[in-house]
């Protein structure tokens, strides 16, 4: 009984580590995002780290992925299994942490391909960590699949040169499966409908009013019982349930404070360069825009860009480049989710995405 439940926690333990890696190795640029917001201020406010994000991403992807191979071919096991327990416990403190003071929504474990809420995060940390610990306690029982040592190399070391082309790929290029709110064949707007009857919030306001010089603050019912003379500081929005929240929340067009979303999204044929920040655009994909921009409106499409950037950001990217289009603003995040590569090329007809390229696959866009 005790060698069926030692391998049967291996055979759990490896094959989720795999899965999780995997997903999470289809995308370590939406994982470096994740951790990203681990660093920020609000989170551990370790913000020099913010830029060391990305290849502690693809490092801790490619481990999770090459330790769930290592423990199913039993690859130096003792050593394995405490980098699993290392791993798992630094992982259960970053959920737990997060589910407790309710500061990252998402641990990011299964990229997009899976959304769970922090203490469902939490959950799964702490059923792995039981496995893991059984693991632990019967590492004798953990012997190597292969009789012959040469395989068990070879499998292993094979893991590691697939992933790190994995990586590689997916950096200089788009991921291979996308799992995103915005991938090829969505309806922005059928994106951002909320179903009839769907779950509202349910928020607890908080007011803040400077009473005789002191901040007080009153809920909803004590807005009625507020002294004369008190005046408004703030507002605090706590969500105590959160109701439906369609995949496209955050998606704008805005230009001289409008939004033309609406319109912009009737387009039978739209070219649009997507770059979140201007000061990080990757100079080779920027050189690329203006002539795709040329060849595009020669074949009747309206081209546009979006950014996250200001005013200043812009008029100097169009000088630099050369650029001939207008510029909409949405907010980075929503740019991210997007598309991952900074530029990249996005093509919607009527509202849907037909097609997305990274700058580096420009050859690949049909027009």
């Amino acid at each position: 009984m005790k060698n069926f439940i030692t391998q049967f926690s291996r055979l759990f333990v490896g094959v989720l580590f795999i899965i999780s890696g995997l997903i999470k190795l289809n995308d370590p640029v939406g994982f470096s995002y994740k951790l990203a917001e681990y660093f920020s201020e609000p989170v551990f406010n370790m913000p020099f780290l913010e830029p060391l994000a990305l290849g502690l991403a693809i490092f801790l992807v490619i481990l999770e992925v090459v330790l769930g191979v290592m423990l199913l071919v039993g690859y130096k096991s003792k050593l394995t299994i405490w980098f699993l327990l290392l791993l798992i416990i630094f992982f259960t403190f970053l959920t737990f942490y997060s589910a407790y003071f309710d500061v990252v929504k998402d641990c990011g474990c299964f990229g997009d391909a899976l959304h769970l809420t922090p203490w469902e995060s939490f959950t799964k940390d702490i059923i792995l960590l039981f496995f893991i610990l059984i693991l632990f306690i019967n590492k004798k029982l953990v012997k190597p699949l292969f009789s012959n040592r040469n395989v068990t190399n070879i499998i292993t070391l094979a893991s590691i040169v697939l992933c790190v082309f994995m990586a590689v790929w997916v950096l200089n290029h788009n991921p291979i499966k996308d799992f995103r709110p915005y991938k090829v064949g969505t309806n922005i707007e059928k994106g951002m409908e909320i179903p009839e009857g769907a779950p509202k919030s349910i928020v607890e306001m908080t007011f803040i009013y400077k009473v005789n010089g002191v901040d007080k603050e009153f809920t909803e019912k004590d807005l009625a019982n507020i002294p004369e003379g008190a005046t408004f500081v703030d507002r605090k929005d706590k969500v105590i349930t959160e109701g439906y929240v369609p995949p496209i929340h955050d998606f704008t067009m805005v230009k001289e404070d409008s939004d033309y979303k609406e319109e912009l999204l009737k387009e039978p044929k739209l070219l649009i360069f997507v770059t979140y920040d201007l000061t990080l655009s990757h100079p080779d994909g920027m050189k690329k825009l203006e002539g795709l921009s040329k060849a595009a409106k020669a074949k009747g499409y309206k081209v546009i860009a979006m950014t996250a950037s200001g005013a200043d950001e812009i008029a100097k990217a169009k000088k630099q480049y050369g650029l001939d289009v207008d510029f909409y603003f949405c907010d980075a995040t929503a740019l991210k989710t997007v598309e991952r590569a900074n530029p990249s090329i996005v093509v919607v007809q009527n509202g849907t995405i037909i097609q997305k390229v990274h700058y580096n696959d420009t050859d690949d866009l049909k027009l």
